[in-house]
């Protein structure tokens, strides 16, 4: 592992510009981060529940997931995380992690130490106010979740964290061709939704049965956004995205970032 200080950072600066633009010395402060640089595996862990991590971790390429063993060992996924994401942010001020963070696929993870993430809110007090706002928007998506979840019967329930996934990557201008770059598998959808792979297997045939989602390969395509969107009960408002990528012009959304 060697400490670097590379462009690839710029991850980051798009996921932060999101809301409002960087001024040029806060992208090169980002860009200027010192990170080391790991590749991990598909089902490796980056942090595990109980760590005390002197860093945080930035998603540079793959797919990751927050999740927790509960007591029969089943595995409930909380989150999904893409590139740009900082799933362990909130290892800046909470010291003890009370989750595991895994590779669902090879996925490239840049480490910040939290002095030098510390050192640049410091500086820049608006890079730690987005910062912040990443946060918030994290626990929005978990209150989405906890609705669908709780809520929503297994084909919305699929049919609402495909149309996630595909906003989430197209706002990170990823996701071509509407299709979900990062496979995804069935019990992995499973234990994010808290249904058995008999039931995800039948709702994804219902899906491609109707026309809106199929399998490409190992990847998922999205054939028809407006009626999945129908009828995962999506409505991407959650995402506080400003800009919404240009496959949104199929739902009326209105700017709520004032």
């Amino acid at each position: 592992m060697a400490v670097t200080s590379p462009p690839r950072l710029s991850a980051l600066v798009r996921k932060l510009q999101a809301d409002s633009k960087l001024t040029n010395e806060q992208s090169a402060a980002i860009l200027a981060l010192p990170a080391i640089f790991r590749e991990f595996r598909a089902g490796q862990e980056v942090v595990r529940e109980g760590d005390r991590p002197s860093q945080c971790c930035l998603i540079l390429d793959g797919l990751a997931c927050r999740f927790k063993i509960v007591g029969d060992g089943a595995r409930q996924i909380h989150s999904y995380h893409i590139v740009g994401d900082i799933p362990d942010l909130q290892s800046l001020h909470l010291a003890r992690m009370d989750h595991n963070l895994a590779c669902l696929r090879s996925t490239q993870v840049a480490f910040i130490t939290h002095t030098a993430l510390r050192e640049l809110i410091k500086v820049h007090p608006n890079v730690g106010q987005k910062l912040w706002r990443e946060t918030l928007i994290d626990a929005s998506i978990f209150r989405e979740w906890m609705s669908n979840i709780g809520r929503r019967p297994a084909i919305t329930r699929i049919a609402h964290v495909l149309c996630e996934l595909l906003v989430r990557y197209r706002a990170m201008g990823l996701a071509q061709d509407m299709v979900i770059p990062q496979p995804i598998t069935q019990t992995e959808l499973g234990d994010a939704q808290g249904l058995s792979t008999v039931h995800v297997n039948r709702s994804m045939q219902e899906l491609k049965d109707e026309g809106l989602a199929v399998l490409s390969g190992r990847n998922i395509k999205i054939l028809d956004y407006e009626r999945l969107a129908e009828i995962g009960d999506f409505d991407p408002a959650y995402l506080h995205l400003c800009e919404m990528p240009d496959m949104i012009e199929a739902r009326a959304y209105t700017d709520r970032c004032n």
